[in-house]
């Protein structure tokens, strides 16, 4: 049996993590009083006995008690903190072909950002191919779920869905404002971008337009390519074939073919909610490849890939109470 603690339980991921654990019986989920949720002590107690800690807190919260713990601890934080220190492994393990074991032996392990998994996903076995070079400059699309805003968005969006008016309406343009899809992150500075570069290995800044959309969670992240950028001129079965073999064997990362309903001109964002598997789509033309990472931003952005890391860090099956009907 093993012992888990969950610090910030209450969150959006915390509580996806909470619920899947629950169900669980080799596992036993550390509680702690509402009174002490705040109580560093208490926390720093719970961590200690755990066999593994997940932090589902704000982003100092969780450099506070990172730091308080003793290294001995295994601490999978689900937070933005760590993604970029050179002292914790980020917890993407299909990305390299030692990062499983780099999870595995490490007391300190960062969850990927939803956005940033489905780019670094498609840059990053890219980058390993010579098929771009570092400094090439990328255009990432990345439409979510409003799920991804966490709770204050998750009752905001909700809302209107019952025709119920909140105070922030008097700041939109017009009161169906949350029923259209919204590009945020205007000044290019979302916080996923320093993991998108340092992860995938490019060097130069992507221009990065995130749009949330009135659906409650499923991720696709696009990426369209000039054939002329890349280091000779690829064709799309050459990129399928280099990416197949990128994730050959992966359970969680499959390379799709695109099925009819799609060749006819439609993906559909929501298509992969409810799952934590994530499927890698190459279409295009001769002079434009374009790359979709298709995804849950819950599952393989968020809850999934921390409790996928967690089974890894115990030597447990990896796929074990993870949704992946492939």
């Amino acid at each position: 049996m093993y012992k888990v603690f969950i610090d910030g339980q209450e969150g959006t991921t915390g509580l996806k993590i909470f619920q899947r654990l629950s169900a669980r019986k080799d596992v036993q989920l550390l509680n702690i009083e509402g009174k002490d949720r705040k109580n560093m002590d208490v926390r720093l107690e719970k961590i200690c006995e755990a066999d593994v800690t997940f932090l589902c807190l704000p982003d100092q919260a969780a450099r506070e008690i990172a730091f308080e713990a003793p290294q001995n601890a295994r601490i999978i934080d689900a937070s933005t903190a760590h993604r970029t220190d050179d002292a914790w492994i980020y917890g993407f393990p299909e990305i390299s072909g030692n990062q499983r074991d780099l999870i595995r032996q490490s007391n300190r392990v960062s969850v990927p950002g939803c956005h940033a998994s489905g780019f670094i996903s498609i840059v990053r076995p890219l980058i390993e191919n010579n098929i771009i070079v570092k400094n090439t400059f990328l255009s990432c699309t990345s439409i979510t779920g409003y799920s991804g805003g966490g709770k204050p968005m998750i009752k905001e969006y909700e809302t209107i869905t019952l025709g119920c008016k909140t105070n922030r309406m008097a700041d939109l343009d017009s009161s169906d404002g949350l029923k259209s899809p919204g590009l945020y992150a205007l000044t290019q500075n979302h916080k996923h971008i320093p993991e998108m570069k340092k992860i995938s290995g490019v060097s130069k800044s992507p221009a990065f337009i995130p749009i949330v959309s009135d659906y409650y969670s499923g991720m696709l992240v696009t990426i369209p390519i000039d054939v002329k950028m890349m280091s000779k001129e690829y064709c799309i079965e050459e990129i399928v074939r280099l990416f197949n073999e990128f994730y050959l064997d992966e359970m969680l990362v499959k390379v799709i073919t695109l099925n009819t309903k799609e060749k006819k001109g439609m993906l559909y964002a929501n298509k992969m909610a409810g799952r934590d598997d994530m499927e890698i789509l190459v279409y295009g033309n001769e002079e434009t490849v374009v790359i979709s990472s298709r995804y849950d931003n819950l599952g393989k952005g968020a809850s999934g890939a921390a409790i996928q890391c967690m089974n890894i860090m115990l030597g447990i099956e990896e796929t074990t109470s993870l949704v992946q009907p492939f």
